[in-house]
């Protein structure tokens, strides 16, 4: 592949909802650009975007893709990404890089959940996109109806480019609005035709309200507009162009991926109509000399700047990053400096991908995406020449809303486990690994039971770990909830110097933690032995006398006791001071408390009353409502034991369009009720 300058470049996202087509249409386009000899087939599993054992398995793209096209001298970096929202880490990394995006819409389902999420992702980031109505070629489809649902929910900027013809309700292709020509299909190529007579007039239709969308782009084109009713169709294309990037436009198409219908035409509007990496606004970031605000131009002539927006581990070739050039160039053999670590590397292998296929090249310029291998760089982070060093700010993660764990099915892969896990998380910042200690399980963090039957599938197909998935147990705390007093008398005689303490000890409840003091006073104790004490009730507490969770919230007071000038000893004051608590205990109400979760629900209008209903069967409660447009951000607080998988059946209560956050806020003590049933868990 040639090198290409930053102004014949094309970064652009292919998202959309799950099942829609995108990665069909991505073999179509590779195919009409001649970057491959045959179209691969989601069902035949050959397709180059989904080359993972897991996709081909499940026929569903579970990570993002680099797919590189070349057409009319132009070099298009397609991002083919995943359709389900649970891989929202490889959608939010494509959308900080690319500069234009390929919404698949499925002509037979219309505007669907996945649809609406992606849109409302790249309206926030301001990045003008191009809908692509696939299987245009199904029986029963109403474009008109589409067309309406498209204007309803994802707003009435939406202008269709192109109109579908056929007869005898076949879709034989369709009418370029603005060059004013008939694209025919007759089921192995496609081309040009004039337009039928009874087509006309919807095209003339077509035409003046682009006329007038674009008219309204600019003052020049709305005075030609007054004056001659038509504007001419190169001035068009350029208003066009500019309401396209500015946001005021979104051009419809529509097409069949399968049978590589309007795939050429929605090439030539992506170089047309969508922006090249130095037309928009310099990027931001901080110079780590100085650690001001630095801000750096899409160009050759800047210093080299990259940042990583996905990380790639390959069993056999080790770890793959993919780098978007924010300014400069980068060659081979040059030397770069990890910004975020102050590493210092020399790049050796420069390549771009397509799927899992390297293509070397020893030069990328401002704006391009490239790849280096065998660096020790994680997603996320800033690459750049090492004079003139700076830092961009990495995507910020959604954290993981569903917790499991898991175990080896086999003791001897533990450590294997370890390390496999590492290495998908590389892959996959929104994944969390961690040991809890009070369990002694592993848990897996996730954005859903799809994501996380992914990384299990994964474990066993590329690291050869095959794990069970158990219960996740809750990490429950206990307390006190009344003053008590214990006293501990700890003696021992063995034969030579025995042991001996003795200590009086007032317990509180105590919302801050815990906290030791001490108002011995005549040297009942001597201060000497305060800290054992305090370590003594320390290490107690780290198992509680009632389900054996650790204890919090206690102040406890060393008021009195006594000691023996020969026996007493640090060990002696320790076990003085948990006898003294175990004593105080039945006194002092003990309890059991349960984490309880802030949840932020973003739900739309027509779900709200069921998710609150909802949310009050699970023993939480509302906190607040924001409004946002045709949805609302609910705030509730609930025990995590009741939302340990709540992304299961908030998805089904929302058909799939809700979706939340999760965030520990604190301990409240567990209903009566429920008291028996959590001691008797934590003794099975």
């Amino acid at each position: 592949m040639k090198d290409y300058q930053t102004k014949m470049i094309r970064n652009i996202a292919i998202i959309g909802h799950l099942g829609s087509g995108k990665t069909s249409l991505s073999e179509s386009i590779l195919f009409a650009t001649g970057a491959t000899t045959s179209k691969g087939e989601v069902e035949r599993k050959n397709t180059v975007s989904d080359y993972l054992f897991e996709e081909k398995n499940r026929m569903s793209s579970y990570s993002m893709s680099l797919l590189p096209v070349e057409w009319k001298d132009y070099k298009l970096n397609l991002l083919d990404l995943p359709g389900g929202d649970e891989f929202v880490g490889d959608l939010n990394q494509a959308l900080e890089v690319i500069k234009g995006a390929v919404i698949v819409i499925d002509a037979l389902k219309g505007v669907e959940v996945g649809t609406e999420r992606v849109w409302r992702e790249i309206r926030k980031r301001h990045i003008p996109a191009v809908l692509y109505v696939n299987k245009m070629d199904l029986p029963n489809i109403n474009f008109a109806n589409v067309l309406e649902e498209i204007r309803e929910k994802l707003g009435k900027k939406a202008v269709p480019l192109t109109w579908p013809i056929g007869k005898n309700e076949k879709f034989d292709g369709f009418v370029n609005v603005i060059e004013n020509k008939a694209r025919i299909y007759d089921g192995v190529v496609s081309r040009d035709a004039e337009v039928y007579d009874d087509n006309k007039p919807k095209v003339e239709e077509l035409r003046n309200m682009i006329a007038e969308s674009v008219a309204e782009t600019s003052e020049e084109l709305l005075d030609l507009y007054f004056e001659t009713g038509t504007i001419p169709e190169d001035k068009m294309k350029i208003g066009l162009r500019e309401g396209i990037i500015n946001g005021e436009l979104t051009p419809v198409l529509v097409g069949s991926a399968t049978k590589n219908v309007g795939v050429r035409t929605l090439l030539d509007m992506l170089v047309d109509f969508l922006p090249a990496p130095n037309e928009l606004a310099p990027l931001k970031g901080i110079n780590v000399n100085t650690n001001l605000e630095e801000t750096r131009r899409t160009t050759d002539e800047e210093p080299f700047s990259g940042y990583i927006f996905k990380t790639i581990v390959d069993p056999f070739l080790g770890t793959i990053n993919l780098v978007k050039i924010n300014s400069g160039v980068l060659k081979n053999g040059v030397e770069i400096t990890d910004t975020n670590t102050g590493e210092n590397y020399k790049v050796n292998n420069l390549f771009t991908m397509r799927g899992k296929e390297q293509i070397s090249n020893e030069l990328f310029h401002a704006g391009d995406i490239c790849a280096v291998s065998k660096l020790e760089l994680k997603t996320g982070e800033t690459i750049s020449d090492p004079k003139s060093p700076i830092k961009y700010m990495p995507v910020s993660h959604a954290t993981p809303v569903i917790y499991l764990a898991i175990e080896p099915k086999n003791r001897n892969d533990e450590d294997k486990i370890s390390t496999a896990l590492q290495k998908i998380i590389l892959e996959d910042p929104t994944l969390e690994i961690r040991r809890n200690k009070e369990t002694s399980q592993l848990l897996i963090g996730g954005q859903g039971m799809t994501h996380l039957t992914y990384v299990i599938d994964k474990l066993k197909n590329t690291y050869k770990v095959d794990v069970e998935v158990i219960d996740q147990k809750i990490s429950y705390r206990e307390t006190i909830k009344k003053e008590a007093v214990g006293e501990g008398k700890h003696k021992k005689q063995s034969g030579g110097a025995g042991q001996f303490g003795h200590v009086f000890i007032r317990f509180k409840p105590n919302q801050t933690g815990f906290s030791f003091d001490s108002e011995v006073v005549g040297g009942a104790v001597p201060k000497g032995y305060f800290p054992a004490v305090e370590k003594g009730l320390i290490e107690n507490f780290e198992k509680g006398p009632l389900a054996g969770y650790p204890v919090i919230n206690i102040s406890a007071t060393l008021f009195d006791g006594s000691y023996h000038d020969v026996d007493s000893n640090e060990i002696s004051f320790k076990l003085a001071a948990s006898l003294a608590f175990r004593n105080a205990v039945p006194n002092a109400a003990p309890t059991i408390l349960e984490p309880i979760l802030k949840l932020l629900i973003t739900i739309k209008d027509e779900y709200v009353g069921d998710v609150m209903g909802d949310i009050n069967k699970r023993r939480g409660r509302i906190l607040g409502m924001d409004q946002g447009e045709g949805y609302q951000i609910i705030t509730a607080e609930v025990p995590e034991v009741e939302v340990s998988k709540y992304v299961i059946d908030l998805k089904a209560m929302s058909q799939g369009s809700g979706s939340f956050t999760r965030e520990f806020v604190r301990y409240d003590e567990v209903p009566a009720h429920l008291i028996d049933k959590i001691i008797l868990e934590s003794k099975k």
